[in-house]
């Protein structure tokens, strides 16, 4: 971050709090998902990387057990204030919830937190995105509490708490894909997670001469979460139908072979595509990883194609958006592959691109975008960044 935009944001501080004295300084990034969708809560592999867009957070101990929360991005909302005592009272669509949710998930587990704090946020990254802007505000709130109050959270434990933040307080049955990619991502570094087991491989970024371009549909805040919630659903049924017969804990150990074998197990079409979707994708991240590390570009961008495919047709979960993005960039010259990337129903696409090719790949699909949808989508080239920390 620039020296400038602390100046700024220091400078907010103190007209919101009075002062800006013994103010420390935290960032938090967002993340892109190579590939690897959708698999993190049925016990696959994903493979995410943390990006240099995030969310910026100043902090400081208070001497009451008063909370003060004040966010750039929303000055129409003012202070947001509240007692330590009133932490587990939710507030409809106030974004405090989050940073009441890492309270009690950090006291739940044994932490110490008995004195308020003031808390100062600017994000940049787009809500509603698929870039994991919550994740992001839950992983910055855990490293503002570890250090405000000297807690030596474990990195892991971190991440956990930020996941079990999403799933018990804020509602939204997440695997734990975007908090560990904020939580452990490096510069120029992506993650190879088994969400099973949790063992994860740091993977050297070596694009020559491509770039990831994330592509954002832009679309109007849907609510994600059900649609969401209600595949996490389906997955889990068509799993325990299969686990009438096989020993399995999740659709992550299957072969694509094993589960074509015992379809009949599931027993309805939309159910079978569901896990069709997280069995193949996992299987397909594990090759396309392989494919990456070997500098295979080329098979790297065909198995992006067709993870986009499976989210498409078997998981439906793309939408005219996310597919006119990804489907229009996947068939220009120096496109090696393009896929959706998140939760999807809007949010964003990512593409290989050509990096002499950027300029001319996002005017196409630009074009094509707000001819097709009626608005324009926004472009921007992922640099891949350190996970959150104190700055």
């Amino acid at each position: 971050m620039t020296s400038k935009k602390t100046a700024q944001l220091t400078e907010k501080f103190a007209e919101v709090f009075g002062d800006a004295d013994g103010v420390a300084t935290f960032f938090s990034p967002g993340r892109i998902n190579l590939i690897g969708e959708h698999t993190d809560y049925n016990g696959g592999y994903v493979f995410p990387a943390a990006i240099t867009i995030g969310t910026t957070g100043l902090a400081r101990l208070r001497e009451d057990d008063k909370i003060r929360l004040f966010s750039v991005n929303y000055p129409e909302a003012g202070i947001i204030e509240f007692d330590l005592s009133e932490v587990k009272d939710k507030v409809e669509g106030s974004w405090g919830n989050f940073v009441k949710g890492m309270i009690v998930m950090f006291q739940g587990a044994g932490y110490t937190i008995d004195k308020g704090f003031e808390l100062l946020i600017e994000g940049e990254i787009p809500t509603a995105s698929g870039l994991s802007s919550s994740a992001s505000l839950e992983l910055l709130v855990g490293v503002v509490l570890d250090d405000l109050f000297n807690l030596n959270v474990p990195r892991l434990e971190l991440v956990q708490l930020g996941q079990k933040t999403e799933n018990d307080f804020i509602g939204v049955n997440s695997g734990i894909l975007d908090q560990f990619a904020i939580g452990f991502g490096k510069k120029d570094e992506a993650i190879l997670l088994d969400c099973n087991t949790l063992a994860y491989e740091m993977v050297p970024v070596q694009l020559w001469d491509y770039s990831i371009v994330i592509m954002n549909t832009k679309k109007p805040r849907a609510l994600t979460e059900s649609k969401y919630n209600e595949r996490f659903a389906q997955t889990r049924e068509a799993l325990k139908r299969m686990q009438s017969k096989l020993d399995i804990k999740a659709l992550g150990e299957l072969s694509n072979e094993e589960f074509e074998a015992n379809t009949d197990l599931i027993g309805d079409e939309t159910l079978i595509k569901r896990a069709r979707h997280a069995v193949y994708e996992n299987n397909r991240t594990k090759i396309a990883k392989a494919a990456f590390v070997a500098g295979d570009l080329v098979k790297f961008g065909k198995l992006l194609n067709a993870s986009h495919e499976s989210l498409k047709n078997d998981y439906e979960v793309t939408g005219i958006e996310l597919d006119t993005l990804a489907e229009t960039a996947q068939k220009l010259d120096g496109v090696l592959g393009a896929r959706m990337t998140g939760a999807g129903f809007g949010g964003c696409a990512i593409a290989l691109v050509e990096s002499d090719k950027i300029d001319e790949v996002e005017q196409i699909v630009g074009e094509t975008y707000a001819r097709v949808i009626g608005y324009p989508a926004e472009f921007y080239v992922a640099q891949i960044g350190d996970g959150a920390k104190k700055l």
